[in-house]
């Protein structure tokens, strides 16, 4: 049976706005590095959040919506997981290259997939994403080691990253894209205290405003919104497997922007992480058949 023009449309549009935010958010993943030097990774964080969360209140108005518990809570836990998503992933990118940090993150995303997948299919999927995460981690000879803590760090983000997907998606059926930021908002307040404490006064230089903006713009503002619209079109074990394309964007920006080479073999990955993520946008089924993950228990 043949797809009509308005299901591949259907289809195809959560898949590009999803490429859209993994490019945006790593092109400012690489432009935060630069705020490390004068406020730390914490104040960097914090930084993007409240800004973040000021554009998206300004833009969205998340205070005219009507809550009840469960959707409330749904919100908190998706705003605690992308708080924390972000301060590990920060913290894990000051000691290992961003496109090794991704890869060691995509561990949550991996795992949603693998525990959300009902065929077969499915699974070839994931051991392709899997085999290319192995040539993209710094194993060989050839390559430095990773940075125990980083990488610790790096994998507590994939762990917040897990959460995102599962709560982002019940929180996006239940706000739309006015529940990215609330969720933003909850980010903020758990992670604000946080840079406050270990950067202090050093958050009120006014030269770190523009830097911040664009930071909070490219990593948070736009990627989140376009993310919370693929999380409401996309069942999470399909969204979960297309994460997987996340290093290749990681790499390229830490090579573009930070100076980053890849060898042979990270190269090799990013094309075999890249055909995973296309085998599963071909085999995304229609929305009626997209697993019910809503706030009701």
């Amino acid at each position: 049976m043949t797809t009509s023009p308005r299901g591949l449309a259907a289809m195809l549009l959560p898949v590009g706005l999803l490429l859209v935010a993994m490019a945006s958010i790593q092109s400012g993943a690489s432009l935060a590095k630069s705020l490390f030097p004068l406020v730390g990774a914490q104040g960097a964080t914090a930084l993007r959040l409240l800004f973040a969360a000021l554009i998206l209140s300004v833009l969205l108005r998340p205070w005219r919506l009507r809550f009840n518990l469960n959707s409330l809570r749904s919100v908190v836990i998706y705003g605690i997981a992308l708080g924390g998503m972000n301060l590990m992933f920060y913290l894990s990118v000051r000691t290992v290259p961003l496109g090794v940090a991704v890869a060691l993150e995509f561990t949550g995303p991996l795992l949603v997939a693998i525990f959300s997948s009902r065929r077969l299919i499915d699974f070839l999927w994931i051991g392709l994403a899997v085999f290319g995460l192995w040539l993209l981690l710094p194993l060989g000879r050839s390559a430095e080691p990773v940075d125990p803590v980083g990488a610790t760090y790096a994998l507590s983000a994939g762990v917040c990253w897990a959460l995102y997907i599962l709560f982002g998606q019940r929180a996006g059926a239940d706000y739309g894209t006015q529940g990215a930021a609330l969720g933003v908002l909850v980010a903020a307040f758990c992670v604000v205290p946080v840079g406050i404490v270990h950067a202090g006064a050093a958050l009120l230089d006014p030269v770190l405003i523009p830097v911040a903006l664009e930071v909070a713009i490219l990593s948070t503002a736009l990627p989140y919104s376009l993310e919370m619209v693929a999380l409401t079109r996309l069942p999470a074990h399909t969204f979960g497997i297309l994460m997987s394309v996340e290093p290749a964007f990681g790499a390229l920006s830490g090579l573009l922007f930070l100076g980053e080479h890849l060898i042979a073999s990270q190269w090799l990955a990013i094309s075999v992480i890249i055909l995973a993520s296309a085998g599963t946008t071909l085999s995304i089924k229609s929305r009626s058949n997209i697993p019910e993950l809503s706030a009701k228990d």
